[in-house]
């Protein structure tokens, strides 16, 4: 069986977006994604609790700025985001929220693949990982939603829309995003290619490494 972890669309230095999607990424003031694509934040809900996450800074902590007024004692109790994946930016490399996150399509197809790291097991032991389809063909098992519980990794990418018919075209996977507690960047890290290897083990590693975020350092 062929492997479902490989890319179908690869960006074309300076090549611009479709005028469809031009104009989503206008319309809803959509912005470039640290880990890959772009979104907007909708919604931060104005209550606050207590963080229930250690007060450290995180491999992100260097790569965007913490927003204005943050006080690490507290987190919003959510935040909601759109989040779109386009021929030009049709991936989000793996990285991991310490919070949940509760997925919602919009449109558009896309493969994500999730790496089980919080699940116990030495490190001579391999992580479970699980991948399925996002999309709207629901009796084929394409998911209209989905949720990512804290501490996993994950990783995205864009699929045709119309893949059985053999069109290798998109015009994006939009979906939403809501991160309860709230998004903060020092609660979220980027996975590194050493990491991905402890987890999952060279073959795999190899199989998967494509999905790394450029932005991931090795410490």
């Amino acid at each position: 069986m062929a492997s479902p972890f490989h890319p179908f669309f690869t960006p074309s230095p300076n090549a611009p977006e479709s005028p469809p999607i031009q104009e989503l990424v206008k319309s809803l003031n959509l912005q470039p994604h640290i880990e890959g694509g772009f979104f907007a934040e909708t919604d931060r809900a104005p209550d606050t609790v207590p963080s229930p996450f250690p007060s450290q800074a995180s491999s992100t902590s260097s790569l965007a700025p913490q927003r204005p007024g943050f006080n690490p004692a507290l987190r919003n109790s959510s935040t909601t985001i759109f989040y779109l994946l386009t021929p030009q930016g049709p991936q989000g490399g793996f990285h991991r929220n310490q919070a949940r996150t509760v997925h919602t399509l919009h449109r558009g197809r896309g493969r994500y693949v999730i790496i089980h790291a919080d699940e116990p097991g030495g490190r001579e032991k391999e992580k479970r990982i699980e991948t399925f389809v996002v999309g709207p063909n629901v009796a084929k098992g394409e998911r209209l939603q989905w949720i990512v519980e804290g501490g996993k990794f994950k990783a995205s990418f864009l699929l045709p829309d119309d893949e059985e018919g053999g069109q290798e075209e998109s015009q994006g996977l939009l979906i939403s995003e809501v991160v309860v507690p709230g998004f903060e960047y020092c609660d979220h890290d980027f996975l590194t290619e050493r990491g991905l290897v402890e987890l999952v083990g060279a073959e795999k590693a190899n199989e998967l490494k494509w999905l790394l975020s450029p932005l991931a350092a090795e410490n």
